[in-house]
């Protein structure tokens, strides 16, 4: 099985397809993983594969990929591990797609390396809108189920990682000013609920300079037309 490696950290990986790449990281919250695509609204590696290169990946501690747990931990160090992988990979440039805590890794690596990114699609972000406490639940969740399994993840290591992931503002990893900058273009496919607050697409979309939003995209109904508009959108804007 492809994994990639560095110090104790182990991430697992596939490949689909070929062409210009393209990083997916998936729904799922803390334990996001590429299974968890095969049951979303619609399987972007089984729509992009015929037009790109897809590269699939569980986070640490997610699906097969691990890792130590430590109080330091953040989004900075999930961005790590994805420019990471795209080096071991021997890519420079590529597209994203991100799918609820996708939105937030997205934006981490076009903060910092905004020249590896040629276009990014964020589908459903999560964000902040009078649901700081249910993102907390959610990692508690995970975060119970991790330090059952692991005789090296502590408590006060957990608090502290909880901390740095969901104590931000708007994206949690990136405010407003941010995304006013970014001249990536995007692909805003807004979300409805209480992860995915409608409000947090909305303002993604009205805040960056070359956004598009896209209201309706995961009914029964418009799937097929939402697929034709990921991979047009991602085709405009391959070098």
């Amino acid at each position: 099985m492809p994994y990639y490696t560095s110090d104790d950290v182990e991430i697992y990986y596939e490949i689909t397809g070929e062409g210009f790449p393209v990083l997916l990281f998936a729904p799922g919250g803390m334990r996001s993983a590429i299974s968890f695509w095969s049951g979303g609204q619609w399987n972007p590696i089984e729509a992009l594969s015929p037009h790109f290169k897809v590269i699939a990946m569980d986070q640490r501690n997610a699906g097969k990929s691990r890792a130590p747990v430590s109080a330091s931990d953040s989004w900075d160090t999930y961005t790590a591990d994805h420019l990471g992988l795209l080096d071991h990979l021997g890519i420079e440039r590529c597209h994203l797609l991100g799918g609820c805590i996708g939105g937030p890794y997205c934006v981490g690596v076009m903060k910092a390396a905004p020249d590896r990114v040629a276009a990014a699609v964020l589908q459903q972000t999560i964000g902040l809108e009078d649901n700081r406490q249910a993102f907390y639940d959610m990692f508690d969740g995970w975060a119970e189920k991790l330090k059952a399994s692991r005789d090296d993840v502590t408590g006060d290591a957990l608090a502290a990682f909880r901390s740095n992931m969901y104590d931000g503002d708007f994206l949690f990893n990136a405010d407003r000013d941010f995304i006013r900058q970014c001249n990536i273009p995007m692909l805003v496919l807004m979300g409805n609920d209480l992860y995915h607050p409608q409000s947090t697409s909305r303002e993604i979309a009205e805040l960056a300079p070359d956004a598009t939003l896209v209201e309706s995209w995961k009914e029964p109904e418009v799937i097929e037309r939402t697929v034709t508009t990921v991979v047009s959108f991602l085709k405009s804007h391959t070098p």
